[in-house]
């Protein structure tokens, strides 16, 4: 991997050792560009990306109002794309006319993912019964439309599964996006046929650890990489970044690590995670 040319400016925040190329394009499976952090700079933030070879980004919607602007932003920028769906943090919003909306959502053609969805029992936000709900409608959602799922999940792995596996007949590709789980969860999503989305979290010494350990078991065609920008900003970064701010042209410092710990090359990873993230968005077809 090699530091891009680009000069030192005030138009571009990162410092010059994050000014990072990845030795072949990548897809960003997971980056929140509608967060409000990203509504002063998001066409630099884009072009830093594109100079980075984040070719490809999956925006994240995560409620109807996001999945909206997610799949409007997508309309208006080549390479953009979103998701639409219910986090399970307001599962309790599930509604008739909610499915209703989303499900109209969920047939424009720059929407390539049913989700954000899931079960999230570590905060909680939503009660376990309600998050269960919301999932369930969404998973009947993806099995109508036919679009893959992109799905959280935190300490609810067997919950998790027990309702993918009722499904796993009825849906199709399915993500485990940022997963962050230990090796009897990740072996029974594996065991599920499901894709895994790795971040940063790899590269923090004080939670994601033990992931370093689990990488290599994930199959190359199973698995994709994300920032989950502008959270997760990897906090072995060889210079620091002022505000914090994590960005997609971020993705090849994530790229790297995981290569280490998997024991492969940059390049290698890199063209097998995007081979796989395009199939599994069906970015080839025509929007």
């Amino acid at each position: 991997m090699t530091r891009s040319s680009v000069t030192q400016d005030d138009a571009n925040p990162l410092p010059e050792a994050l000014r990072l190329t990845s030795p072949s394009p990548l897809v960003d499976i997971g980056a929140n560009l509608t967060h409000e952090s990203f509504a002063r700079d998001l066409d630099a933030v884009l072009a830093r990306a594109r100079h980075a070879g984040v070719d490809d980004m999956i925006l994240t919607g995560t409620d109807l109002a996001h999945s909206e602007q997610a799949a409007d932003l997508a309309r208006r920028h080549p390479g953009l794309y979103a998701t639409a769906g219910l986090h399970p943090h307001m599962a309790s919003h599930w509604s008739p006319e909610l499915a209703a909306a989303l499900q109209a959502l969920q047939a424009r053609p720059e929407v390539v993912a049913v989700g954000e969805c899931g079960l999230d029992f570590n905060r909680n936000f939503s009660t376990p019964a309600e998050q269960e709900h919301a999932f369930e409608a969404q998973l009947a959602l993806a099995a109508e439309s036919g679009l893959p799922l992109f799905l959280h999940e935190r300490d609810a792995g067997a919950r998790m599964r027990d309702m993918l596996r009722h499904w796993r007949d009825a849906i199709g590709d399915a993500v485990v996006h940022c997963f962050t789980a230990d090796r009897d969860t990740l072996h029974g999503y594996l065991d599920l046929d499901l894709h895994i989305g790795l971040t940063g979290w790899l590269c923090d010494e004080r939670r994601g650890h033990h992931l370093r350990d689990l990488v290599a078991d994930i199959p190359a065609a199973r698995l994709m990489v994300e920032t989950d920008c502008p959270y997760l900003l990897p906090r072995n970064l060889p210079a620091k970044l002022k505000g914090r701010r994590h960005e997609p042209a971020l993705l090849p410092w994530i790229v790297r690590e995981i290569a280490h710990w998997r024991g492969e090359s940059e390049a290698s990873l890199a063209a097998s995670t995007t081979a796989t993230a395009r199939r599994f968005f069906r970015l080839d077809e025509e929007q």
